[in-house]
């Protein structure tokens, strides 16, 4: 580097680089501050039309903005033009002189007036040249100063570019060209038509769309809301669009428009008027209301859910529909416990079922539902159907009045208990009424009015919540949770008893005979052989669950007698199996024949059980004593009760008998209520032990119980399995209930104490289903065992008794008997069946199947 000069002239040499970038820089600024309105309008525009927001504006309109975009254009630029003054060569030297300290720059271009001859002064003045060439050496480009906040306050060159960049981002440069095309037209369709036009019909009537060029003129019928694109191309106004179909009377178009839209809403024209132009005479297809009638009554099943069949037309389709049920108060006769206003009568809605596949212009379908637990089952009602197409056309159908369909309840004491709930759902003024008729129907249970002991505990325990609820305000939480148990109550008195089941199963079989006879439907063949089935298995639990009570059978009486026969579940399946491949084969004839058969089979079926030996086991000890202190806890509770309506209303059991106590709630002593019969003795002592039942305080009384309960849970068999520790855990909560009812009872407040030794009492009973089902396994296990060692060696692996068809490994005795083919069938039916079972072990399956392949 060579060093630094002290010559004025040449420093200012170096220095023209630097003084012509700042004169560079003060020419943008001048730019800058003439042309920004200029360019920001351009940036605007730029990214409107790649956006393409030329393409949804009319030509009128896209010419309108584009004659004022370029006068405004134009103003501009002469605006900027009358402003813009060049920066010239002095102007930058004074700018960059001004910029370094002691202005070096024009002190370099100074000549000394007065005293150059002097040595002293000219040195002097040549060290005041040196050190401002030293300061002018330090120059630097000045950069411009672009900032046009003073010119634009509200920022609008920042938003022109911010659009410019969004329309880079999101829309095309390649629209700019399409700029061109709106006065002469694409160039590829010069040659083709100078129009075109689709009708596009509803996507719901299923019609394809139609292409207007190909159509000729004259009449044409389209479908209601139809949708009409028609596009000109070529010279604007050589074609125009008119129409009378659409009405529209606002935001109307120009006719000339290059692309026009509208929908058919009446009959009218369309015609394309110019050079290849063609008209048509519109016809509107109005889309019809859809209907809906009923096809004969409704019916209602076995199981209690109703059939109501229907049919449904439309044009089109059918998209929805719905039953409206409502009360039919005027045909309703008011009386006993409909005799009150009720509290609602809101109108039940539900959805019709619709075809999940195919035509659904016209169609038969059947609404299923189960109004039984309804309040209004076997009322007077309204149905009325509503259909919806895919417009919103709705149509209605007749009115149909009925009574609502719903199951029957044979059993007298569950229709009564049914009649009952009704009431109390119509409304909770019935609920005092109902609580009396309840206590009027458990008065004399030992009259045998309840068949069994654990109907009438049921009974008894709702009617004690019911009483309690009333006093103190019932609420709908809790009345529907009354009517939830009342419900069950009514299921358990009509589908528990062995007699209906029996009927239930007859009259299925019955059934089935008269359709077989009558030729009917192969599905309605299957559906009533299904019902047979489901019946027949109901009838052998039951069966099983009365044999399981009665404490089993002795060995003498499980002999086989003449007319008695011994029959399980793997006989009955095969037989009703059997009975099926004859229906499906069409021998209708052997089918009726078979069905007799087991018609006669079912008479003289006993189910096979382990024998007993007199003795009680100790699960039915157990069982016994949770009975025992089920009923002791009833009782109990009924006390309870009696002494919580006294603090209301002292002078409620005026006229009672003296120290007024049943030993399970009955009130007088000469009755209990539990139906054995036996009272106590004369001055409140037990007919049998002379003791007092209701001997110490409530308190005291719970306390024993829960005393009791312990012990018999230590008795409690089935340890280990899912239904014995279920049983275990249910009686466990049930003894914690007892804990605080008897903390409730010592601190007087009884009402917390009834709703206590109620959740006692559920508990308990649920505890006693487990352990009955704990007890059912054990002996159904015990039963297979003891069938197993008592065949021992009298049948080979498959079955087949030794003593009558020889030993194993011979053929003795293999081909005798009257029928032996049908045997051999039955044996491959069983191989098949077996195969078939997925939870048998794998490599049995297998054997199985290699026995079907050999035979």
């Amino acid at each position: 580097m060579g060093e630094p000069t002290t010559d004025p002239k040449k420093v200012l040499k170096r220095l023209g680089v630097v003084l012509a970038l700042t004169r560079l820089g003060m020419v943008a600024e001048t730019i800058g501050r003439c042309f920004w309105p200029l360019w920001s309008l351009m940036f605007a525009t730029l990214a409107a039309v790649m956006l393409g927001v030329h393409e949804t504006l009319s030509l009128e309109a896209l010419w309108t903005i584009g004659v004022a975009i370029g006068a405004a254009g134009l103003a501009l630029f002469v605006r900027g033009i009358r402003r813009f003054v060049l920066p010239s060569s002095d102007d930058a030297f004074n700018r960059l002189d001004s910029t370094l300290p002691g202005r070096p720059l024009h002190a370099l271009q100074d000549q000394t007036a007065v005293g150059g001859a002097d040595a002293g002064t000219r040195a002097l003045w040549e060290a005041h040249q040196k050190r401002m060439a030293q300061q002018a050496e330090k120059a630097r480009p000045i950069e411009p100063d672009l900032r046009l906040q003073h010119l634009d306050p509200f920022g609008l060159r920042h938003l022109a570019l911010l659009a410019l960049a969004v329309g880079l981002l999101f829309g095309s440069v390649a629209r700019v060209s399409s700029l061109g095309d709106l006065q002469t037209g694409p160039a590829g369709v010069v040659g083709g038509p100078s129009w075109e036009g689709w009708v596009e019909p509803p996507a719901y009537t299923g019609k394809p769309a139609l292409y207007l060029a190909d159509l000729p003129a004259g009449e044409l019928e389209l479908s209601e809301g139809s949708r009409v694109l028609i596009r000109l191309y070529g010279e604007v106004g050589a074609l125009t669009v008119s129409e009378t179909v659409s009405g529209r009377t606002e935001d109307i178009p120009s006719a000339a428009a290059p692309e026009q839209e509208f929908i058919i809403n009446q009959s009218g024209e369309v015609s394309i008027l110019g050079e290849n132009g063609r008209s048509w005479a519109i016809s509107m297809l109005p889309d019809a209301a859809p209907s809906v009638t009923f096809v004969g009554g409704a019916d209602v099943s076995g199981r209690g859910e109703m059939s109501l069949p229907f049919a449904a037309e439309d044009d089109y389709e059918v998209v929805s529909g719905t039953a409206t049920i409502a009360l039919d108060l005027q045909e309703l006769d008011r009386r006993y416990g409909l005799a009150v206003n009720p509290e609602t009568v809101v109108p039940v809605t539900v959805e019709l079922p619709l075809p999940i596949a195919g035509d659904r212009s016209e169609f038969e379908e059947a609404l299923i539902e189960d109004f039984s637990p309804h309040v209004w089952a076997h009322l007077p009602v309204l149905i009325t159907l509503e259909v919806e197409d895919a417009k919103g056309l709705t149509g209605l159908s007749d009115t149909l009045k009925t009574e609502l369909p719903a199951r029957r309840f044979f059993d007298p004491m569950a229709a009564a208990v049914i009649e009952l709930r009704r009431d109390l759902l119509w409304s909770r003024e019935n609920a005092a009424r109902v609580a009396q008729l309840m206590r009027a129907i458990s008065h004399r249970p030992e009259d045998g009015v309840f068949d069994e002991e654990t109907n009438y505990l049921r009974f008894r325990m709702i009617l004690r919540r019911l009483e309690n609820m009333t006093a103190y305000g019932l609420t709908e939480e809790q009345r529907d949770e009354l009517a939830q148990a009342l419900w069950d109550l009514a299921m358990l008195v009509e589908e528990g008893d062995l007699g209906d089941a029996l009927e239930r199963m007859e009259r299925a079989r019955d059934r089935l005979a008269e359709a077989m006879k009558n030729g009917a439907s192969d599905e309605e063949i299957a559906r009533l052989m299904q019902e047979l089935r489901e019946a027949t298995q109901d009838y052998m639990r039951e069966l099983a669950r009365r044999n399981m009570e009665d404490g089993g059978e002795s060995g003498e009486q499980q002999q086989l007698s003449e007319n008695t026969m011994m029959l399980n579940q793997d006989d009955l399946q095969r037989m009703m199996d059997r009975i099926q491949e004859l229906m499906e084969q069409g021998r209708m004839a052997e089918a009726l024949q078979a069905l007799e058969e087991f018609q006669e089979m079912m008479e003289n079926m006993q189910v096979a059980q382990g024998g007993g030996e007199g003795q009680q086991s100790p699960g039915e000890q157990a069982m016994e004593g949770l009975a025992e202190t089920l009923r002791e806890q009833q009782g109990l509770s009924d006390e309870a009760f009696r002494e919580l309506q006294e603090q209301f209303n002292p002078n409620a059991n005026r006229g009672q008998s003296q120290g007024n106590e049943g030993y399970s709630g009955g009130e007088g002593r000469g009755q209990s209520h539990d139906g054995t019969g036996q009272g106590t003795g004369q001055d409140g002592q037990d007919g049998e032990s002379g003791q007092s039942p209701s001997q110490g305080t409530l308190a005291d009384r719970q306390q024993a119980l829960r005393q009791q309960l312990e012990n018999l849970q230590g008795q409690m068999p089935g340890r280990g399995t899912p239904e014995g520790d279920a049983a275990a855990e249910a009686l466990g909560q049930a003894g914690e209930s007892m804990d605080q009812a008897e903390d409730s009872l010592r601190g007087d407040n009884l009402a917390d104490a009834i709703d206590q030794q109620a959740q006692a009492m559920e508990a308990m009973r649920e505890g006693m289903r487990n352990l009955g089902e704990a007890m059912a396994q054990q002996q159904e296990g015990q039963g297979e065992q003891g069938s197993e060692q008592a065949r021992g060696n009298a049948s080979d692996p498959l079955g087949r008794s030794r003593g009558a068809r020889g030993p194993a490994g011979t053929e003795e005795g293999l081909l005798q008997g009257e029928d032996v083919y049908r045997e051999a069938r039955e044996l491959l039916d069983e191989i098949r069946r077996r195969a078939g079972e997925t939870e048998r072990p794998e490599i049995e399956r297998n054997y199985l199947r290699r026995l079907l392949d050999r035979f």
